[in-house]
């Protein structure tokens, strides 16, 4: 392996559009359930999260001839946004007339493409293709223009009238005295049937694959209110509508984020469910896509075991080194394309030959604290008080039982009411629970796993209450251990006890007395770990790190005492005070970083401080008393 090879790895870009532009899309796709059911047709809605590769089927859909007959992307910028929400018709309900101008936009696309696509039939233009022709160019169609171009016109034509001479129609005396929503009804149902009866014509339904109608990017335009949500209603009842208008000659092809579509509240909705499409990300097929663009980028010779022993290091943190990735990352193209690039980039930066297990442990770090940023902005619509959120969880442990988390958001009450007015009702514990969940901040423990909202686990239960925080974001919050504890280092300990308020030791106490120290240590030790056995709901990780500090002081002591039985005499008060600081640190921080008292933490931290009064007797023993009155 050589640096030039490393300089050559890449996973690709952010972005699906720019990542076809450098070719990695192209060689390097994979083609996952969620394209075959686009490609085929048998699915019409494409729904995922941010990232999981939405546009990426889109955009190899539109531009890699993937599959016959002709294709349209359709992506809703601002400007056509606001005149989507704005667009309504009297009679009808807001998500009707919103579909009604889908419906035209989707027809118009279906007539321009039939007018430039005839000539592939036949070469004597039928009639109704003419027709076609003359509608566009008396209703200013025929030409190529912006969707909000096209948006404006359908929408003024169907608010009044529409040309429609080309289908022997005279639109203001056919539809005079009906109502705005009826009327508009009746003119596209007139320019529909003119679309059909072109595509009955030239039997393109017969020829070859429909023509396909993308939309793409709605997230831009999407804002979370009733008019916003009326337009996305509007788009599903218009892509339904075309499915069965068009004699499948036409069909269209809707991508949407999974928050936006599953906020939806219609009555049609239980109609869709057989069209949805959700795209999710196995640790399997994520480390079969970082393998093809890495073949894509450096050559079809690296194999699997090259590139996860050779070229990144076997291991992190004794995890291989794609577990490490996946777990550290939400299961999505788009995260392990950035994390991966990050650790290559890494490597790149010091002119290493290997990536080596410091780049990625440090491509962790950057990439977390992305990705915590990129959440907030992700939910922007949503939970716009995400960010402020987040700083409930920093600096502490990765667990978090339900009532730890209400009583800080209680702390912080005044504070997000006065900044988030218009979202009291969202700031409750339960609504806050459920919204870090679904943004996948948080995970719920599940018997003996934990489980977050990409697994698949839908909602929280008001009896569920241990959180994690996702592996993802522990980084950038500093919280690296389940209860938040400092590892015990006497040495570092030390520099504090020399300035504390405990006695010295005095010169000439007996050896007997150091024995007495430090094995009372170990006994305080064992039965705060006894304690612990009894506290039977401390989350799994909580105990474990609990009793691997407590078991580092034991493991301390016990040297020591074989340091003394070896006749090498040790300082035994200093390091009894030493380790009395370290457990009644320990204690404060186990009821402070996110357990409570049903988890029998409290149990447990009273356990440890009853044992640090008693060492403390102890060492005080050594001037004129037992201390170990308190048995």
């Amino acid at each position: 392996m050589s640096v030039e090879a490393v300089r050559r790895l890449y996973f690709g870009r952010d972005d699906a559009e720019s990542d076809m532009t450098v070719g990695l899309l192209r060689e390097g796709f994979m083609r996952t359930a969620a394209y075959e059911e686009a490609l085929n047709g048998r699915k019409m809605l494409i729904i995922g999260r941010k990232g999981s590769g939405k546009s990426a089927i889109c955009v190899r859909l539109a531009g890699d001839g993937a599959r016959p007959g002709g294709t349209v992307v359709i992506t809703p910028d601002d400007a056509a946004g606001d005149e989507l929400r704005r667009f309504e018709l009297q009679g009808l309900t807001g998500d009707t007339a919103k579909s009604l101008i889908w419906r035209y936009v989707f027809a118009v696309h279906a007539a321009r493409h039939l007018v430039g696509h005839s000539r592939e039939h036949r070469w004597r233009v039928p009639g109704s293709v003419k027709a076609l022709r003359s509608f566009l160019a008396a209703n200013d169609e025929a030409v190529d223009e912006r969707l909000y171009d096209r948006l404006v016109k359908g929408a003024r034509g169907l608010e009044t009238s529409l040309s429609l001479e080309a289908f022997g129609v005279k639109a203001a005396m056919d539809v005079k005295g009906a109502s705005e929503g009826s009327r508009a009804t009746r003119q596209l149902e007139i320019l529909e049937r003119g679309v059909v009866q072109a595509f009955t014509d030239l039997d393109c339904a017969g020829q070859h694959a429909p023509l396909l109608l993308m939309v793409d990017k709605l997230e831009q335009v999407w804002s979370n209110d009733p008019d916003s949500n009326a337009m996305v209603i509007g788009l599903l009842l218009a892509a339904q509508h075309t499915a069965g208008a068009y004699g499948g000659a036409l069909r269209c092809l809707l991508f949407l984020r999974s928050d936006i579509y599953d906020s939806l509240q219609f009555g049609e909705g239980d109609k869709f469910h057989g069209d949805e499409m959700r795209i999710d990300w196995t640790r399997s097929a994520l480390r079969e896509m970082a393998l093809a663009r890495a073949q894509a980028s450096i050559g079809s010779e690296v194999t699997s075991d090259l590139l996860w022993r050779e070229i990144f290091p076997p291991e992190v943190s004794g995890e291989s080194t794609f577990d490490y990735v996946y777990s550290r990352a939400l299961p999505r193209p788009r995260d392990a394309i950035q994390f991966l690039n990050l650790c290559r980039d890494r490597a790149v930066a010091a002119q290493r030959v290997r990536i080596c297990e410091e780049d990625v442990v440090e491509a962790a770090q950057q990439f977390s604290e992305w990705k915590l940023g990129d959440l907030a902005k992700e939910y922007l619509v949503n939970y716009p008080y995400l960010s402020a959120l987040f700083e409930m969880f920093r600096n502490g442990g990765y667990v978090v039982m339900r009532s730890v988390l209400e009583t800080r958001l209680d702390e912080m009450a005044d504070t997000l009411q006065r900044q988030f007015p218009e979202y009291a009702e969202g700031l409750s514990g339960p609504a806050v629970v459920d919204a870090l969940y679904a943004a996948s901040f948080l995970g719920v423990r599940l018997g003996n796993d934990v489980v977050y909202a990409t697994d698949g686990h839908r909602t929280v239960q008001p009896y569920e209450r241990e959180f994690h925080i996702h592996p993802c974001f522990r980084p950038a919050l500093n919280a690296l251990n389940a209860t938040g504890l400092h590892p015990y280092e006497p040495h570092r300990v030390a520099h504090r006890v020399r300035s504390s308020s405990y006695p010295p030791r005095i010169a000439g106490v007996s050896v007997g007395r150091d024995f007495s120290l430090m094995e009372e240590l170990v006994r305080s030790c064992d039965r705060i770990l006894r304690q612990m056995s009894r506290a039977g709901s401390m989350p799994v990780e909580s105990r474990s790190e609990v009793a691997r500090e407590v078991g580092s002081v034991m493991q301390d002591a016990n040297e020591s005492l074989i340091q003394l039985r070896e006749g090498r005499p040790i300082d035994a008060s200093q390091h009894v005070l030493r380790a009395v600081t370290y457990l009644e640190s320990l204690a404060v921080q186990l009821l402070a970083n996110g357990l409570d008292h049903e988890t029998g933490a409290e149990s447990v931290a009273h356990r440890v401080q009853d044992e640090c009064r008693r060492l403390i007797r102890m060492v005080g023993g050594a001037y004129g008393g037992s201390g170990n009155s308190n048995s």
